[in-house]
């Protein structure tokens, strides 16, 4: 994922230690024999400590992705959690502060070569680095904040996919664990509690995605603020369909008006195909009902294979249509 190369971002201290440590060390190995092989010290220190902060800074600057080039789907996660203008912003202050010491370290080069007091230029120098760095500092603890959140979202793959739906309890994880013949990984997701489960299955030489959203898609969205609302609208960006489950039998604890409820909220939001399949019908309670498009049982694994199979059907049409569509 691309978040994930996105080393720690250090702190103005951190960064100004350093700088001074290879600065002193730069002097160390110098030996003074005269006012000229001073002055040569001196400049070796300020052109040291600047290069430090001007790479380490520049190195901040391109790890970060180019945001205008991400996927959407990540475009509006990392823009509902931290900001993508704010990064944009704290990203340009970086790359200025980087530009703006390289720019000063070859000023006071300069300056010392034609003063006899070249410890009161290094030292000018000095004070007016870590000025800069002090300036910025907050955007660097920005930065590393941005960073960290960044790397925990879900490594979700640019390929067709599944979004499954409905309230706790009607099977969701068990269609997503037989769907994909194995258990699913799990990785956070913004705004909830529980993140999401990834899974994959292969149909000849192509991969599909089922995602089950905990947390996210279970509950009516009038219940949501508008930054659970985005979250939610980033999966509308992936090439995706919808599952949406209803427990036909209650034994989930909701009761099928309330769930149809929702159900008419996730199509009202959701720009996606959704497929409307009835569970749990191994049971005595389960329900036939008229609004559902197929059933299943993920307790059996009647019915699922055909389930899965329409749900691959309109993923291919919905690609079709696009593909139409730009034509």
């Amino acid at each position: 994922m691309i978040f994930e190369k996105i080393n720690t971002v250090p702190t103005s201290d951190e960064l100004l230690d350093k700088a001074f440590r290879r600065a002193s060390r730069a002097m160390a190995g110098k030996t003074v024999t005269s006012r000229e092989t001073a002055r040569q010290g001196h400049e070796s220190m300020i052109l040291t400590s600047g290069n430090i902060l001007s790479d380490n800074l520049a190195n901040i600057v391109r790890r970060f992705p180019n945001f205008d080039d991400l996927h959407p789907f990540y475009y509006d996660l990392a823009n509902v959690i931290v900001g993508v203008d704010n990064i944009k912003k704290s990203l340009g202050t970086i790359d200025w502060a980087s530009s703006k010491i390289h720019d000063m370290a070859r000023e006071h080069v300069g300056m010392i070569r034609r003063t006899r007091e070249p410890v009161v230029i290094r030292k000018q120098f000095f004070g007016r680095m870590a000025s800069i760095m002090g300036s910025i500092n907050k955007d660097l603890v920005f930065l590393n904040d941005a960073r960290n959140k960044l790397r925990e979202l879900p490594s979700v793959h640019d390929e067709p996919t599944i979004v499954v739906a409905g309230y706790p309890n009607i099977g969701k994880s068990s269609f997503v664990s037989m769907a994909t013949g194995a258990t699913p990984e799990i990785a956070s997701y913004p705004f909830t509690t529980k993140g999401v489960s990834i899974g994959h299955f292969m149909i000849g030489p192509d991969r599909y995605q089922v995602i089950d959203t905990p947390g996210l898609l279970d509950r009516p969205m009038s219940e949501r603020n508008d930054i659970e609302l985005q979250a939610i609208s980033a999966l509308t960006n992936l090439d995706a369909v919808v599952l949406f489950i209803i427990d036909a039998s209650e034994t989930c604890g909701y009761e099928i008006e309330d769930q149809k409820n929702m159900l008419a909220d996730v199509k009202e939001g959701f720009e996606l195909p959704i497929l409307v399949v009835a569970n749990k019908s191994d049971l005595p309670q389960f329900r036939e009902l008229d609004f559902v498009d197929m059933k299943m049982s993920t307790a059996t694994g009647e019915g699922l294979k055909e389930v899965v199979d329409t749900l691959v059907d309109m993923i291919e049409k919905s690609k079709s249509e696009k593909i139409s569509d730009e034509i």
